[in-house]
């Protein structure tokens, strides 16, 4: 079992940036492959953004490429999501996910998340 705190999460205008981080606990041994997911209030499903794996290898979305950048720090079992120039359709609740084995990308199913952060773009 594994806990998660995200937090950075909230309101910011068109075009600024924000950091968002994911404390975990618990059997981080099963986080070898850990990923940000997004459900913003008009999507019928949440989105997978981001994904890394236990060495730093990073795969994203398609169509998010470029404003996105997923990091983690193994020490201090904490993961990243810097988003820049954000756009109002950023809007979500972002929430960090982890699974155990396996291709690690955001496509992929995550049965272990968070509770999320809520990140609101104005224009």
């Amino acid at each position: 079992q594994v806990q998660f705190l995200e937090s950075g999460g909230g309101s910011v205008q068109n075009g600024g940036s924000l950091r968002l981080s994911c404390a975990f606990s618990g059997d981080t041994a099963s986080t070898t492959c850990m990923a940000w997911i997004r459900h913003g209030p008009a999507a019928t499903y949440p989105l997978g953004v981001a994904a890394i794996d236990n060495d730093g290898v990073t795969t994203y979305a398609n169509a998010l490429r470029g404003r996105f950048t997923i990091s983690r720090d193994n020490a201090k079992n904490t993961l990243y999501l810097q988003i820049d120039s954000l756009k109002p359709e950023d809007t979500a609740l972002y929430y960090c996910a982890a699974k155990q084995g396996g291709y690690c990308d955001p496509t992929r199913s995550f049965p272990m998340r968070g509770r999320g952060t809520q990140v609101t773009v104005t224009s």
